[in-house]
């Protein structure tokens, strides 16, 4: 699916809407109406579709929401915008298990009831859970609301839940491969380490290199250290390549040793791993080394042969 694709999905899920100035609107407003768009022009309503206001208690949130972090402050000062201007844009959601489910709108649902509404205005559009996710992830993404945890955890239900390719969830949500797979890569980190970039206390720079530890023990004190001291990602580079070091000089491991802490090395290391979407080990001595680039089944191992070009049959 082409970006151009997406966006005429995303704009027929969300599509535009009149402001609603006040809670005493009509109960129902028939369309077109059309709302500034989000990244692109988006297409004029259905002339069926219908801007419907339903109370507030009757909706719900969906379990498929990506975005789970809903910071205080911002919802109060959507709360405080809402009330001074009424909901811009409708609420969308789905029909489910008899009840309104929400697709799209979440934040607005909840600043409405920090503010006492009993009634919003929705539209309600027919949507299976894929379609509910994928869109949600969307509009997140587009509107940049996701953190880098919640959006690789979107791309893995569409993986593991859907069983979509990584390269068919990069084509649904514009992203390339290698974003979605770097995205992913953050999930093999341990749920500390997790909740460290959630709430931005590491970066996924950080999270990239510490992620060429094969150790939960050696990440958590590199990550802890990385917080206390301030490390930027160079500095974090050479903490790692020192432990690399002096992993590769124990029993039983090979004369040749990564030198990750030359800048240019760690630079082709990194953009290895971002190329195939796994860790990636640069090994180099004395104009010798080797490529170390690691598969954790037969898919993945699949994976990067066609990304290498190399035909596994």
């Amino acid at each position: 699916m082409s970006k151009s694709a997406l966006g005429r999905g995303l704009g027929a899920l969300l599509g535009g809407a009149s402001p609603v100035a006040t809670p005493t609107s009509l109960t129902t407003e028939p369309g077109p109406q059309v709302v500034p768009p989000l990244a692109s022009p988006a297409p004029l309503f259905d002339p069926r579709e219908r801007v419907q206001r339903v109370p507030l208690q009757r909706i719900h949130p969906c379990p498929l929401q990506p975005r789970k972090d809903f910071p205080a402050e911002s919802l109060r000062e959507l709360a405080d915008s809402i009330k001074e201007q009424g909901i811009v844009q409708p609420l969308i959601v789905r029909e489910h298990a008899g009840r309104l489910e929400l697709i799209a709108g979440e934040r607005r649902w909840r600043a409405a009831q920090l503010i006492g509404l009993t009634e919003v205005p929705v539209i309600v559009r027919p949507a299976d859970d894929r379609a509910v996710l994928e869109l949600s992830l969307i509009e997140n993404l587009q509107r940049e609301n996701l953190n880098p945890i919640e959006e690789a955890q979107g791309y893995s239900q569409l993986v593991e839940q859907f069983q979509l390719t990584q390269e068919e969830v990069a084509a649904k949500v514009g992203k390339s491969r290698a974003v979605v797979a770097n995205a992913l890569r953050l999930l093999k980190l341990e749920p500390l380490l997790q909740s460290y970039i959630r709430d931005g206390r590491l970066s996924v720079g950080h999270a990239k290199v510490i992620l060429g530890l094969s150790h939960d023990r050696e990440q958590r004190l590199v990550a802890e250290r990385v917080i206390k001291e301030g490390l930027n990602v160079r500095q974090t580079e050479r903490v790692v390549a020192r432990l690399q070091l002096r992993d590769s000089r124990k029993p039983g491991k090979g004369v040749v040793i990564p030198l990750a802490g030359d800048a240019h090395v760690a630079d082709l290391e990194n953009r290895l791993r971002e190329h195939f979407g796994t860790k990636v080990h640069l090994r180099y001595s004395q104009g010798k080394g080797a490529v170390e680039i690691l598969f954790f089944n037969d898919d993945d191992l699949e994976r990067i042969l066609q990304i290498a070009g190399v035909n596994a049959d």
